[in-house]
């Protein structure tokens, strides 16, 4: 059987000739005290992702073994936020969290808190989801927590770098609105 050129590359093919983008890509960030910062806080990365559609559907890669953000695998889950919900704040001391909404938006936020940071008191938000698809590494240390921005539900996919312990949970949590976070959760109309 003789393969012919017909000029249409598939997803498959696509992504295996282009490198996913990691780096700093355009958010909203605020230091407490100061005005917008173009900082991303320390150790916290992102990568946009490439969306690949056709009358068949769509496709995009999260996170790769050979991707310049893998560190290692710990587990996946499934998450889901209702609109105007608040699911944070909560840190972890090894975990690193791969964060990405598949379905819907959230508002992700992070706070640097470590003590001995050079970004301490730095937030970042970071709208991601359907419309803008980002994965969004969060490092050991720091704060985050999520908003759902759509109705009924947004869904979040976690590939974090360390199972779930039952007995013993890498958690330390703040309620959502605590005043120990220079952050409010509240639509900014304007």
């Amino acid at each position: 059987m003789e393969m012919r050129n017909t000029g249409v590359v598939t997803a498959a093919q696509e992504s295996a000739k282009r490198r996913p983008i990691v780096g700093h890509i355009s958010c909203s960030m605020q230091r407490r005290n100061s005005s917008t910062s173009e900082t991303l806080i320390q150790g916290l990365r992102t990568k946009a992702l490439r969306v690949m559609s056709d009358e068949r559907g769509r496709l995009f890669e999260m996170l790769r073994q050979d991707d310049e953000l893998f560190l290692k695998f710990g587990q996946a889950y499934c998450t889901t936020v209702n609109v105007g919900v608040v699911k944070g704040w909560h840190y972890h001391k090894k975990q690193h969290d791969n964060f990405v909404c598949v379905s819907g938006m959230i508002k992700l936020v992070a706070h640097d808190s470590r003590p001995d940071s050079p970004t301490k008191g730095l937030l970042n938000e970071f709208f991601i989801g359907v419309h803008h698809p980002l994965l969004v590494q969060i490092p050991p240390g720091v704060y985050h927590g999520f908003k759902g921005l759509t109705d009924p539900e947004a869904i979040v996919i976690n590939l974090s770098t360390e199972p779930y312990d039952h007995q013993q949970p890498d958690e330390y949590r703040l309620p959502p609105h605590t005043s120990e976070i220079p952050y409010d959760w509240n639509r900014k109309d304007g």
